[in-house]
């Protein structure tokens, strides 16, 4: 089952929409939105089900589904804490201004909890004020979850994410070091994400959800040439389960908890940084990796952070090539 929310007042007017993307389905009288469907799961779930039937045999009133027209699936989501499940990622930025990565970062996930009353629509731009805040786009994975309870394990935690999707975290890097050396957090340097056109139940995926993970190729185009396709799959350290529970070790979380992988990152075939797609490689999921790699090899980064009229487009496609959450597609503009 496919769902998004059409552009309506804060929270959106939550539809269930074809496999294909094509065509949606008014869902607003079993639940006007998507939280109100997520915090009365296990009465709606069928219901929404039934209905995403209908849609499929043409049975109901259906109408286009235009991701232009959507808002993100959930426009305001009370908790967004993002991962870094890649410590490839992690690993390399830290190799490149020298320093050294604690093991712990290899068995106790780094997260951060980000704003997440605003979350941006898949077309909706990128707003930046002052480029010299070095934006970078971020693509990744995320899961919602249900209402999760204090102390659950990371197995447990598997059964209690009700959705799958994708995010473009978007991150001003050049704002970062500053508010790290204060030591509590990023809070300015992480501005409003945007999230795919729709969101996505477990069963949808078959194969391609296992063991807490999402099989596939994380498929991005900057300025309409490709920049990144790594494996969402491959050389994640913590599945999503484990990501949940982190979270979860001392409160519980709310139904509509967004959690978020970090940044999609592949090591190359030789165990080396990954290399950019002109050269053979799977490219990269943001520009501060590229920017990383090309210090350690070359002493110095080379590739500039996003400026105005840049475009950005994030999706995953399955095995008919056709996207499977829908297409993050995103100018940066002058704020």
């Amino acid at each position: 089952m496919k769902l998004g929310s059409l552009k309506s007042g804060r929270d959106g007017r939550l539809v269930v929409v074809s496999h294909d993307l094509a065509w949606c389905a008014d869902a607003t009288h079993i639940a006007p939105t998507l939280q109100a469907a997520l915090d009365d799961w296990d009465h709606v779930a069928p219901l929404l089900e039934l209905l995403a039937t209908d849609l499929a045999h043409e049975a109901i009133p259906m109408m286009r589904f235009h991701e232009r027209s959507a808002a993100a699936p959930l426009p305001r989501a009370f908790q967004w804490a993002d991962g870094s499940a890649y410590v490839n990622h992690v690993a390399l930025v830290r190799q490149a201004r020298g320093a050294e990565m604690p093991e712990s970062f290899w068995t106790d996930p780094l997260m951060y909890q980000g704003a997440s009353d605003e979350m941006l629509g898949p077309r909706d731009p990128i707003p930046l004020a002052d480029e010299s805040w070095g934006c970078d786009l971020e693509a990744e994975v995320v899961v919602v979850t249900g209402d999760v309870p204090r102390g659950v394990s990371a197995k447990e935690a598997l059964g209690h994410i009700r959705l799958i999707g994708l995010v473009n975290d978007v991150s001003l890097r050049n704002l970062l070091p500053a508010e790290l050396g204060k030591g509590f957090g990023f809070l300015q340097s992480k501005p409003a994400s945007a999230l795919s056109p729709v969101f996505v139940t477990p069963d949808e995926l078959g194969e391609r959800w296992k063991d807490g993970k999402l099989n596939g190729t994380l498929k991005v185009d900057l300025n309409g040439e490709p920049f990144g396709r790594a494996d969402a799959g491959e050389d994640m350290t913590f599945d999503f389960g484990t990501l949940v529970a982190h979270l979860a070790k001392t409160r519980n979380l709310g139904a509509g908890t967004i959690v978020g992988s970090g940044t999609v990152s592949n090591r190359d075939t030789d165990g080396g940084p990954g290399k950019p797609i002109a050269r053979g490689g799977r490219g990269y999921s943001c520009l501060a990796e590229v920017r990383t790699v090309e210090t350690i090899l070359d002493g110095r980064a080379a590739t500039p952070f996003l400026k105005a009229g840049d475009t950005v487009r994030i999706w995953m496609e399955d095995e008919h090539g056709h996207p499977i959450f829908g297409t993050i597609e995103q100018e940066v503009v002058n704020a």
